[in-house]
Protein backbone atom coordinates (compact mmCIF):
# COMPACT_ATOMS: atom_id res chain seq x y z
CA UNK A 1 0.00 0.00 0.00
CA UNK A 2 2.82 2.05 -0.84
CA UNK A 3 4.48 4.05 -3.84
CA UNK A 4 5.39 2.97 -6.00
CA UNK A 5 3.35 -0.16 -5.52
CA UNK A 6 0.08 0.83 -6.35
CA UNK A 7 -2.87 -0.82 -4.46
CA UNK A 8 -3.41 2.90 -2.40
CA UNK A 9 -4.28 4.57 -5.61
CA UNK A 10 -7.17 1.95 -6.55
CA UNK A 11 -10.62 3.39 -7.16
CA UNK A 12 -13.30 0.38 -7.33
CA UNK A 13 -14.04 0.69 -11.06
CA UNK A 14 -10.43 0.43 -11.54
CA UNK A 15 -10.50 -2.91 -9.15
CA UNK A 16 -13.10 -4.45 -10.85
CA UNK A 17 -11.46 -3.63 -14.76
CA UNK A 18 -8.22 -5.64 -12.98
CA UNK A 19 -10.09 -8.52 -11.58
CA UNK A 20 -11.85 -8.64 -15.19
CA UNK A 21 -9.06 -9.38 -16.66
CA UNK A 22 -7.45 -11.40 -14.48
CA UNK A 23 -10.37 -13.29 -14.87
CA UNK A 24 -9.50 -13.84 -18.65
CA UNK A 25 -5.72 -15.28 -17.38
CA UNK A 26 -7.18 -17.89 -15.46
CA UNK A 27 -9.05 -19.16 -18.19
CA UNK A 28 -5.47 -19.58 -20.33
CA UNK A 29 -3.05 -22.31 -19.99
CA UNK A 30 0.54 -20.64 -18.62
CA UNK A 31 1.85 -21.59 -22.18
CA UNK A 32 -0.80 -18.97 -23.82
CA UNK A 33 0.47 -16.37 -21.47
CA UNK A 34 3.88 -17.21 -21.06
CA UNK A 35 4.71 -18.24 -24.84
CA UNK A 36 2.39 -17.28 -27.13
CA UNK A 37 1.84 -13.61 -25.43
CA UNK A 38 5.38 -12.99 -24.24
CA UNK A 39 5.78 -9.56 -25.88
CA UNK A 40 2.89 -8.40 -22.80
CA UNK A 41 2.99 -11.30 -20.60
CA UNK A 42 6.35 -12.65 -18.86
CA UNK A 43 9.18 -13.33 -16.27
CA UNK A 44 11.13 -10.39 -14.93
CA UNK A 45 14.40 -10.94 -13.40
CA UNK A 46 14.35 -9.60 -9.97
CA UNK A 47 18.18 -7.78 -10.56
CA UNK A 48 16.37 -5.94 -13.40
CA UNK A 49 13.72 -4.60 -11.25
CA UNK A 50 13.76 -0.75 -10.45
CA UNK A 51 16.02 -0.40 -6.92
CA UNK A 52 12.43 0.36 -5.01
CA UNK A 53 11.18 -3.02 -6.30
CA UNK A 54 14.00 -4.70 -5.16
CA UNK A 55 14.06 -3.60 -1.71
CA UNK A 56 10.47 -3.79 -1.27
CA UNK A 57 10.95 -7.89 -1.32
CA UNK A 58 13.67 -7.63 0.75
CA UNK A 59 11.23 -5.36 3.12
CA UNK A 60 8.93 -8.39 2.84
CA UNK A 61 11.41 -11.06 3.65
CA UNK A 62 10.57 -12.49 -0.28
CA UNK A 63 13.87 -11.89 -2.21
CA UNK A 64 15.24 -15.27 -2.41
CA UNK A 65 13.05 -15.55 -5.69
CA UNK A 66 14.72 -15.17 -8.55
CA UNK A 67 11.66 -13.09 -10.82
CA UNK A 68 8.50 -12.05 -11.05
CA UNK A 69 5.80 -12.64 -13.57
CA UNK A 70 4.96 -9.40 -15.38
CA UNK A 71 1.07 -9.00 -16.93
CA UNK A 72 0.99 -6.29 -19.03
CA UNK A 73 -3.07 -5.23 -18.42
CA UNK A 74 -2.52 -1.69 -20.61
CA UNK A 75 -0.02 0.52 -22.08
CA UNK A 76 1.12 1.26 -18.53
CA UNK A 77 0.04 -0.80 -16.29
CA UNK A 78 1.49 -4.08 -15.16
CA UNK A 79 0.73 -6.49 -12.61
CA UNK A 80 3.13 -8.22 -10.73
CA UNK A 81 3.55 -11.98 -9.08
CA UNK A 82 4.68 -14.80 -7.87
CA UNK A 83 4.50 -17.65 -9.64
CA UNK A 84 4.14 -21.22 -7.78
CA UNK A 85 3.39 -24.33 -9.58
CA UNK A 86 0.33 -23.17 -11.57
CA UNK A 87 -0.51 -20.19 -9.48
CA UNK A 88 0.41 -16.67 -9.76
CA UNK A 89 0.41 -15.04 -5.94
CA UNK A 90 -0.25 -11.57 -6.86
CA UNK A 91 2.27 -8.70 -5.50
CA UNK A 92 1.78 -5.46 -6.85
CA UNK A 93 -0.06 -3.30 -9.41
CA UNK A 94 2.19 -1.41 -11.66
CA UNK A 95 0.04 1.69 -12.76
CA UNK A 96 2.23 3.73 -13.96
CA UNK A 97 5.29 1.06 -15.10
CA UNK A 98 7.36 1.94 -12.35
CA UNK A 99 8.28 -1.34 -11.19
CA UNK A 100 10.49 -2.44 -14.02
CA UNK A 101 10.57 0.14 -16.44
CA UNK A 102 11.27 -0.10 -20.38
CA UNK A 103 13.57 1.53 -22.22
CA UNK A 104 12.89 1.68 -25.82
CA UNK A 105 15.66 0.98 -27.82
CA UNK A 106 17.45 4.10 -30.03
CA UNK A 107 15.75 6.42 -27.93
Amino acid sequence: MCDPFGWHEIGKEKLEEIRNKLAVFENSTWKDILLIAKKNHHPIAVEDLDAAAQRRLRELGIDDIDSLISLKLSATERMFGIRRDIALSLLWWDPHHLVCPSHLKHT
